[in-house]
């Protein structure tokens, strides 16, 4: 694989441009491979990449029914933050923070990553409390947030209202190294290291059903024929329950719509994301001057890719509120994703009732932020039977009532 670089670029601009080579490889796939990823969006992509980068496991296959980060992975609003208050959940969370910031150069693909700041505003007493107890928290767990007053959340972001009749800004919590990074880059990114160390990215190559005998994993039926392996890996977010039933085994977890919109484009005035959890409303301003706003989860169970008006009135209602300015925008676009939810709004990376098969899902409206830090724990799990990071998220925990309930502590789902 040729590296990017300036001197690339320049190279291939005296050739015109007609010496570049395809992304990634798209083979034809193989009888049988040591492991196979159901799924290549963000998480499974980056579980690929690690079992390779971390544990020398190239004989991989990635497996996708329709295009390459088509899924949630590019269906989503790119916040990258880490400020969660339950200890394990921080742990993961940071360690994608971090990941993401040296990935692009260790893909060597740029994912424009942007740490621009996330302000988690609090609206009510309540959220003070709650802010003030995830800063200390954080503090604990080595994750740099701090709970800022009203005047200076005006500082950072000028354009804000803090005496909004019904919701009014009485702080926030305030992560500076939190922000975006471009989502479909990403996944390319990841799609491009797994086919440089000789993994098949398979698009178009839908799982029709699981084969397993004497309890063990054997392999996938799929539209392409039978491909066996020794391990298989069920990252599907939304479709989880329906892969993981083909296996022969249930998961507490349901699937709801998740929506996001976008504006026109205007002039450069929001450098950082401000999420409303009061409101269940968040914003950013993207590269190209859009404003990138998302809301809740539908209150009803759908595999629809599509938002729902009375949502995005309620979350675009409440934002105007907070941000007046926004209130004579047109909308330029909108989209859904299909999330998988469990309980305690935490996911699961775990080994299941069969032998060989391992599951990550669960992730809910916050995977796109621990799409590396997911990878990296969830390859480990992988290989060797265990991660440390893994650990907090199995299956087992709901038999034994051991919740990680992210959706009371920081309350929302993000």
């Amino acid at each position: 694989m040729k590296r990017y670089s300036a001197f690339a670029v320049a190279r291939e601009a005296l050739n015109y441009h007609m010496g570049w080579e395809r992304a990634w490889a798209s083979p034809e796939p193989k009888k049988k491979y040591d492991v196979i990823i159901i799924g290549a969006g963000g998480h499974g992509l980056a579980t690929a990449y690690y079992l390779g980068k971390n544990f020398g496991i190239t004989n991989v296959a990635i497996l996708e029914k329709g295009w390459l980060g088509g899924g949630n992975t590019g269906r989503n609003t790119t916040i990258i933050r880490s400020n969660y208050l339950q200890d394990a959940s921080a742990a993961i969370y940071e360690k994608s923070r971090s990941l993401y910031e040296t990935m692009s150069q260790d893909l060597n693909y740029n994912v424009m990553f942007s740490p621009r700041g996330v302000i988690m505003l609090a609206q009510t007493e309540h959220e003070v409390r709650g802010y003030k107890r995830t800063a200390q928290a954080n503090a604990l767990q080595g994750v740099k947030t701090e709970f800022i007053t009203p005047a200076r959340v005006k500082e950072i972001v000028p354009i804000i209202n803090l005496d909004g009749p019904r919701y009014p800004v009485l702080g926030g919590l305030w992560q500076a190294r939190g922000g975006t990074a471009r989502h479909d880059a990403v996944a390319w990114g990841y799609a491009r290291a797994c086919s440089d160390m000789g993994m098949h990215v398979i698009q178009k190559c839908e799982v029709t059903g699981i084969r397993n005998e004497g309890g063990k994993v054997k392999g996938v039926t799929t539209n392409r024929g039978d491909i066996d392996c020794d391990k298989l890996g069920i990252v599907v977010a939304g479709h989880s329950g329906d892969v993981a039933g083909m296996a022969g085994f249930r998961l507490p977890i349901e699937s709801v719509p998740l929506q996001a919109l976008v504006s026109e484009p205007i002039k450069p005035c929001m450098d950082c994301v401000v999420m409303a959890n009061t409101v269940h409303g968040y914003m950013s301003q993207s590269d190209k001057g859009e404003m990138v706003i998302g809301g809740g989860t539908d209150g009803h169970n759908a595999f629809t890719q599509r938002g729902s008006f009375h949502h995005a009135e309620e979350t675009v209602r409440a934002l105007i509120e907070t941000f007046p300015m926004i209130a004579r925008l047109k909308m330029l676009r909108q989209w859904g994703g299909i999330v998988d939810v469990t309980g305690d709004r935490s996911p699961i990376l775990s080994k299941t009732p069969v032998d060989g098969i391992f599951i990550n899902a669960g992730w809910g409206t916050g995977g796109f932020k621990a799409i590396p830090g997911s990878g990296w724990g969830f390859a480990e799990l992988m290989a060797k039977g265990h991660s440390p990071l893994c650990a907090e998220f199995g299956l087992d925990r709901f038999h034994q009532g051991r919740f990680i309930d992210e959706s009371v502590a920081a309350g929302v789902a993000h």
